[in-house]
């Protein structure tokens, strides 16, 4: 009977086991949903790693789930761009770089390049081409020809950047080839670049007889993008002493990044961050950086972060060298960052549907995402429909609503169990009672 009792599914983890409820309202076509874990819920939660977050039904069924997370600090975007071209005609002498008139737009994108005749010059030979790359913001990191069919062989070029046409910077060199034998061709038209920005590209050809003719260029262009992080709210600090600030978090936390509010114009802070969890007395350091916040004409500059690269911590300590004017009279408050952790379900039964953490006995019950969704890749990811959570709630105030049917079975399961602990107690008492007329 004591086995029976262990391994019924009374003793498993049901929405009653878990104090922090959030519910979830669902858009989009299923069956799988997705969700950016709230600050709140990480809060919460009994453990860093979300190992006691559940999704229930209303049937109180707990669901299938997958927690996904980018590894990465942040991640590179390209994009390939076609651009305008212009030639550069001049003397054929290298020491003479081509003239030329130009007239932008209000934006800064060339609508007209024209070489200036030196006189008694007469159809001066191609020396080059003018890219347009003004309406391009990130760094340049490939560039992509393609010629006239006429042109064949090696074409070796000097790359040059500029921002204004008039100051221009070395990029080194390029070689681009088209060759042909035999019915085969072979094209080699890529040209790397050393991955910083410019408004402008000057491709001079070593020998201007074989400057081809263009006919396409393209420019590659990459961005970083910071892996996406959640806040919390402000934090109120819960120690003050003159130059450090304290903040206590409910758990140790893996914090990527810190947000100081600064709420006084030109204050200029020199600070260093500390942490500490598990109760121990020392403090590591996590991180130094300069905050600030300045009036400069009519703009404002504002400097308010730091970054922790995923140290956990649960208590931080923010120490001000008061030489820069300390931060304000008042305490400021805090806001942690962590990296986004995505939620995928899988939908089953009656909604509404719950998000649940703050289970202490909670046990890890994710499932791979390739398991969860078969088939899965990283572009369907995009496809899900959306969850979306309303306000974090403790379990007494959440209201949930349970099926009739889920606790008639409840308790139905209890009366049996118990009926059956007294049957064995009555027959324990009839052999008791028996034993004595047997002697």
């Amino acid at each position: 009977m004591l086995a029976l009792l262990a391994t019924s599914p009374v003793c498993a983890q049901a929405l009653d086991d878990y104090a922090t409820r959030v519910p979830l309202t669902l858009v989009g076509e299923g069956p799988w949903y997705r969700l950016e874990v709230p600050m709140a819920v990480h809060l919460a939660a009994r453990y860093a790693d979300l190992r006691d977050l559940r999704v229930f039904n209303a049937e109180g069924q707990a669901l299938a789930y997958a927690l996904t997370r980018d590894a990465a600090q942040s991640r590179e975007t390209r994009s390939e761009t076609p651009v305008n071209w212009f030639p550069l005609r001049g003397p054929a002498s290298v020491e003479r770089m081509p003239a030329v008139r130009v007239q932008r737009s209000a934006t800064g994108t060339l609508v007209e390049l024209a070489a200036e005749a030196a006189p008694g010059d007469h159809a001066e030979p191609l020396r080059g081409w003018l890219l347009d790359a003004s309406a391009i913001e990130g760094p340049l990191q490939q560039l992509i020809l393609d010629w006239d069919v006429e042109r064949e062989g090696f074409q070796h070029f000097t790359i040059e950047a500029s921002d204004d046409l008039q100051h221009w910077r070395s990029w080194g060199g390029g070689q681009v080839a088209r060759l042909s034998f035999a019915g085969e061709r072979i094209d080699l038209r890529d040209v790397g670049l050393p991955g910083q920005q410019a408004r402008y590209l000057r491709l001079l050809w070593s020998d201007p007889q074989q400057a081809p003719l263009l006919t396409a260029a393209r420019l590659v262009s990459g961005r970083t993008v910071p892996a996406p992080l959640v806040w919390s709210a402000p934090l109120t600090p819960s120690r003050v002493a003159p130059g450090e600030y304290r903040w206590d978090l409910p758990l140790a936390l893996p914090l990527q990044r810190l947000r100081v509010e600064l709420s006084q114009s030109n204050t200029l802070a020199p600070v260093t961050v500390s942490g500490r969890s598990d109760g121990k007395v020392r403090w590591q350091p996590l991180g130094r950086g300069l905050l600030y916040r300045l009036t400069q004409g009519s703009a404002e500059v504002l400097h308010d972060e730091l970054e922790l690269y995923g140290a956990a911590a649960q208590q931080l300590r923010l120490r001000v060298d008061e030489r820069g004017g300390g931060l304000s009279s008042e305490a400021p408050q805090l806001r942690v960052g962590l990296r986004a952790t995505q939620l995928v379900f899988l939908a089953r039964g009656t909604p509404p549907y719950v998000l649940a953490t703050g289970n202490p006995a909670g046990k890890a019950a994710s499932l791979p995402l390739d398991t969860l969704i078969p088939g899965y890749d990283d572009q369907r990811l995009a496809t899900l429909g959306i969850a979306s959570a309303g306000q974090t709630l403790p379990a007494e105030a959440a209201g949930v609503e349970r099926a009739p049917s889920e606790d008639w079975k409840r308790w139905g399961l209890w009366a049996v169990l118990l009926a059956g602990v007294g049957l064995l107690v009555l027959m324990a008492l009839s052999l008791l009672r028996a034993r004595p007329d047997a002697s």
